[in-house]
């Protein structure tokens, strides 16, 4: 398992683990459908919808990275910074920074 002292050290790696398009966009839609799922909490008060959330946010790209990428997902190695490069990578294609 590589190290990495800081988050600005583990995104390239966490960019280069999602080079196939096709993986990057189940990452980008699951964090979509995740906050729609907080959202949705939120306004209803049904904390399940919360739940909900945390499967789609990993939950739903896991697969694409067996069948696309053919690599095994950061989150198992590296959770918190897994957590944040999905967030800098969502930020990132809705700013038109990365492919979608």
């Amino acid at each position: 398992m590589t190290r990495f002292g800081s988050f600005r050290e583990f995104y390239p790696f966490y960019l280069s683990e999602h080079r196939n398009r096709t993986c990057r966009r189940p990452h980008v839609l699951g964090s979509a459908a995740a906050l729609l799922c907080l959202l949705a909490a939120l306004l209803s008060g049904r904390w399940p919808w919360a739940l909900a959330a945390l499967g789609c946010g990993d939950g739903f790209a896991w697969a694409w990275h067996l069948f696309f990428e053919k690599n095994r997902p950061a989150t198992f190695s590296h959770p918190l910074y897994s957590f944040v490069g999905d967030w800098v990578m969502f930020a990132a294609v809705l700013r038109g920074r990365l492919p979608f």
